[in-house]
């Protein structure tokens, strides 16, 4: 289904005193035939607003655009049917996930064609070796991969990893040459305790190619803390790292949400695929102890 945004400007006056203006406003829309009355009434709730006396709009645009994740426009209700879309990279021999670390090798254990003196007539397998970092494709990092002592791959509580709400932020048309850090103020909007919040900027798109590595949106430390503290549970981005590699070694994110417990994931992609609202996340890494990253089959069920 289409969805859509309107475009606006707009002055509120407070009915107790003072007013608020806005340029180049946008705003989800549950649909296209929407009056200018409902349209002012939906941006009161999205901006959260008492005691408004008027509004007036100006220059509204209604355009087919994705939803952003708008208070006041409700996610449709789930079906009994969902549907499964990947958020992860594939794995093969060869790929540079992060620049600087190893490609992972693959190498044959036991061929097919050496697999026949083996078994019956007509039974054939194949074993192979995979050489890799743990920081390979789509991963999760355990609070082990930051601190001693924390807690390792095996001793991740499952619940907190699988079917998990999921508050998606899109951010993928913010970004300019000044602001790459994604700010506490970008995700202040939503609801995020117990939810898996997936920062979409896009930057998937350059995965593998000499671009991922250098320029690349983050979370800010700020942004960090005010996840903890509002109660995310595990924290994904789609970008090389969810700190900045350019700050010199410094990895205030990492080191915020793993020491409070808060799983962190990167190098997702197709996150443009997930409404901002309605989605269950699920990232569970195998059991390996003493270890502090690892891929994961990282994936969302949406309502059919």
């Amino acid at each position: 289904m289409p969805e859509y945004r309107a475009h606006f400007d707009f002055d509120l006056r407070f009915a107790n005193g003072g007013g608020l203006s806005g340029a180049g406003f946008r705003l989800d829309l549950p649909s296209a035939d929407i009056s200018e009355d409902e349209l002012g009434r939906l941006l009161i709730a999205h901006l959260g607003l008492a005691l408004v006396d008027e509004v007036e709009l100006r220059g509204v645009r209604i355009v087919e655009e994705p939803h952003r994740g708008s208070r006041g426009v409700e996610v449709a209700a789930s079906g009994s049917q969902t549907r499964v879309i990947d958020l992860s990279h594939p794995i093969r021999a060869g790929l540079v996930t992060y620049p600087g670390l190893p490609a992972p090798t693959i190498t044959p254990h036991l061929t097919r064609e050496d697999s026949r003196a083996r078994y019956a007539p007509g039974t054939e397998f194949a074993m192979d070796v995979i050489h890799m970092i743990g920081n390979t494709g789509t991963y999760l990092d355990s609070p082990f991969h930051r601190y001693e002592g924390g807690t390792d791959l095996a001793g991740l509580d499952l619940s907190t990893l699988v079917g998990l709400r999921a508050e998606v932020f899109h951010l993928e048309d913010s970004w300019d040459a000044g602001r790459r850090g994604i700010r506490p103020e970008t995700l202040a909007d939503r609801d995020v305790r117990g939810a898996a919040v997936l920062l979409h900027t896009g930057w998937d798109r350059w995965f593998g190619a000499p671009e991922y590595g250098a320029g690349a949106p983050f979370l800010t430390g700020e942004a960090a803390q005010w996840l903890i503290d509002a109660g995310a549970v595990l924290v994904g981005i789609d970008s090389v790292n969810i700190d900045d590699t350019e700050s010199g070694g410094e990895r205030p994110a990492h080191s915020l949400l793993l020491g409070a417990g808060v799983h962190v994931v990167e190098h997702l992609t197709n996150l443009g695929a997930l409404p901002p609202r309605g989605a269950r996340f699920t990232a569970a890494p195998p059991a390996v102890e003493d270890f502090g990253t690892f891929p994961v089959r990282a994936f969302a069920e949406v309502p059919a």
